[in-house]
């Protein structure tokens, strides 16, 4: 029998006591917590990167010494004592509309997480904080242990409610500067969330808080290198090669291609798998390498928010290659302040791709499956509710794969058609190609642009079942331009030999013109 798969487990001690899959992290857990180190860090990630389960992981360790880490790396340094702990979730205070609401919400967790280790709430007058401040301040030195998931939770909630945010804000601050100005108390401090808000007052308040979302040496903390994957999963990797009529080394291929890719290193040296859409795709290998990403929290409340209020890139830009400064994805930022490419690294769509001696990331998709889901976001901004396929008619990924070149074209027009013209009009060739590479991205393809051979670039190059397409584009400002481009179109995909390296599918190669006046593809040949 195959070992259990941790998928959407996470609490470690239910992990362990079930049997399933534990990919092995403890030696770099025991860096943070090393018995010499009184550390308060925090860790910044994606949604669907387990950082609950890293929590878990931290909760009973410092709770139960070894008792559920037989086998791993850190039973063999492990040799501290155990410690009363105090684990708050905030993701779990989500419906609220006021800030007295929110206050209950989170002063009743508050007052529940700690009394578990001994605090005891008078309703005597006095202030919660004050009384837990009076509490701590009598604790024993280096004897308490305090974790927070998702501390910005409560936070992107309220993104678009300014002064509920700045209420929120301060209702939060208060536990930060409590908890700092009784640190003495404290053996370890750690945080999680999604994005490194400045104006939360946690960074000000706890000044000696560590950022090590970052770190090289913590790149690879959570989500699966491949050597781990290899190891852990040898056993679904034949399964699934079995299952799908691969090879396992196609299936890795396959693997990496889709979900692999994120780099949580600010010098690049590293990178690792999600490992949900990882565990998705083995529970269930004969669904293929399906889109786990979007589907299962790819669209996290802050991007969401964020979205409300500001606008993405224009989609012309969906493959540009984009930069930012490294101190920026380093920095806590203001929400005002935070520019979109820094909100879609913290969220996951975007990753740094190398770094360069200025300073400056290089950013891109970490994987195919980003790509997709990126790509979903822009198509959803082209097209502002209109469908991009006919209902009653088949996909055009089908029309691809089976049609006729006329029903493509046909396709494509009705695809150009669904875009918000007034928002997004095509002016010229590279605005013609972007959008409806993301329109058949958003349509579940996987087209290429700018496709290199010996001779020069094809505009956009796409497989669809056992055909490979291969697309030259022109744009023509007036209808007189249409015949001239259209021959220039033909020429330079003969003469520039495009799409003859490829062997193993049907070639089919197609000029087309779009027409500024028709708003259209107006000519197409068949080259």
């Amino acid at each position: 029998m195959l070992q259990g798969l941790p998928l959407g487990t996470s609490d470690f001690r239910s992990l362990r006591v079930n049997n399933e899959i534990y990919v092995d992290k403890t030696e770099l857990i025991y860096e943070m917590v090393e018995p010499s180190q009184r550390r308060k860090l925090l860790l910044a990630r994606p949604r669907r990167f387990g950082k609950s389960l890293l929590i878990s992981t931290f909760e009973s360790l410092f709770k139960n010494g070894l008792k559920d880490f037989k086998g791993l790396a850190i039973e063999k340094y492990w040799c501290d004592k155990k410690y009363q702990v105090v684990r708050l979730d905030l993701s779990e205070i989500k419906e609220f509309s006021t800030p007295d609401e929110f206050e209950q919400k989170f002063y009743e967790k508050l007052i529940t997480k700690f009394s578990g280790v001994g605090f005891q709430y008078k309703n005597n007058g006095l202030l919660l904080m004050t009384q837990l401040s009076e509490w701590l301040s009598l604790l024993e030195p280096s004897c308490l242990v305090v974790l927070i998931d998702e501390y910005d939770a409560p936070l992107t909630n309220c993104l678009d409610q300014p002064n509920l945010f700045k209420d929120v804000r301060s209702a939060m601050s208060e536990l930060f500067l409590t908890l700092k100005s009784n640190e003495g108390c404290l053996r370890f401090f750690f945080m999680t969330g999604i994005t490194k808000l400045s104006n939360t007052s946690i960074f000000s308040a706890f000044n000696n808080l560590e950022d090590i979302s970052l770190y090289p040496k913590y790149g690879t903390l959570l989500g699966y290198t491949e050597e781990e994957i290899k190891l852990y999963f040898k056993d679904y990797l034949s399964r699934a090669a079995a299952l799908l009529g691969m090879a396992e080394d196609q299936i890795l291929e396959q693997l990496r291609a889709n979900y692999d890719g994120f780099s949580f290193d600010q010098n690049a040296s590293s990178h690792v798998y999600c490992p949900w859409s990882v565990l998705k795709f083995f529970n269930y290998p004969e669904l293929s390498f399906q889109n786990y990403w979007y589907a299962s929290g790819g669209q996290p409340s802050v991007l969401k928010k964020y979205l409300m209020n500001h606008e993405l890139e224009k989609p012309i830009s969906f493959d540009q290659v984009k930069q930012v400064r490294l101190s920026e994805l380093n920095a806590a930022q203001q929400y005002n302040d935070l520019s979109i490419d820094v909100l879609l690294t913290q969220s996951g769509y975007l990753t740094i791709k190398s770094v360069l001696k200025n300073g400056y990331a290089v950013l891109g998709y970490p994987n195919q499956e980003v790509a997709l889901s990126m790509a979903q976001l822009y198509s959803d901004e082209l097209l502002k509710g209109n469908p991009l396929e006919d209902p009653q008619g088949p996909m055009i990924s089908d029309i691809m794969a089976t049609g006729s070149t006329e029903e493509v074209v046909k396709a494509f027009n009705r695809a150009v058609n669904a875009i918000d013209y007034q928002r997004y009009p095509i002016i010229d060739e590279a605005s013609c190609r972007a959008y409806l590479q993301v329109l058949l991205i958003g349509a579940a393809m996987m087209p290429s642009v700018e496709i290199h051979n010996a001779h020069g670039r094809s505009d956009m190059e796409v497989q669809a079942g056992s055909r490979h397409w291969v697309f030259e584009f022109k744009y023509a400002s007036t209808d007189s331009e249409v015949e001239t481009l259209l021959s220039k179109a033909i020429e330079q995909i003969r003469s520039q030999h495009y799409g003859e390296q490829v062997l193993d599918k049907k070639l089919i190669r197609v000029a087309l013109v779009f027409n500024a006046k028709e708003r259209q593809f107006t000519a197409w040949q068949i080259v």
